[in-house]
């Protein structure tokens, strides 16, 4: 059966907070051989629309996050809305206990609304920051916050650890390093050829 990430989006999904998580963490099998490892985009309808207007399909529907070993949330302008969609939140069930669950930004308020950062540190985008406190999270200002199975990123760029965060609990250290070593600028590549 192997390894299953879902990433979720939604109409307006920021672009960057899907792609750079899709790619790295892809490279654990196409750089790192793990044929049992698949990511899938998720989402309510067969394709989302980006941000930057990119349409793209989903490989799936969001209730199949429930079965995947990770799970991780975009931002985007719509998230509050959405989190007070209570039938699209119903959609989703979710296990801290058996799954990594994460977020970019403003996919912080997901979490908090599914009740998993209540007196949690998280952090998420500047402007969701007071929204988030509301919440019950303790805001802090940092890239990326890990609490248990539970994490949040901030800053686009902060991908990147989510990302390692996701590949160093389900296929260690040295899937990290194979799969960064591969996007680095090349003056500070350490692969061999």
């Amino acid at each position: 059966m192997g390894t299953t990430i879902a990433l979720v989006v939604f109409d307006d999904f920021t672009d960057l907070d899907l792609f750079l998580p899709w790619d790295l963490l892809n490279r654990v099998r196409l750089v790192g051989g793990r044929d049992d490892w698949h990511v899938k985009i998720v989402g309510t309808e067969a394709t989302h629309v980006s941000q930057a207007g990119l349409r793209i399909p989903t490989i799936g529907f969001v209730e199949e996050a429930a079965d995947a070993d990770a799970v991780l949330f975009t931002s985007g302008p719509r998230v509050p809305s959405l989190i007070e969609d209570g039938a699209y939140m119903n959609r989703f069930s979710l296990s801290p206990e058996r799954q990594l669950i994460g977020s970019m930004c403003s996919g912080a308020l997901f979490l908090a609304k599914l009740g998993l950062l209540t007196g949690m540190e998280a952090t998420t985008y500047p402007t969701r920051r007071k929204l988030l406190a509301s919440m019950g999270a303790k805001v802090v200002d940092r890239g990326f916050v890990q609490n248990g199975n539970v994490a949040t990123a901030a800053g686009c760029l902060a991908g990147q650890d989510l990302s390692a965060w996701i590949i160093r609990s389900l296929a260690g250290q040295e899937m990290v390093d194979s799969v960064i070593d591969s996007v680095l600028p090349v003056e500070q590549m350490v692969i061999t050829r």
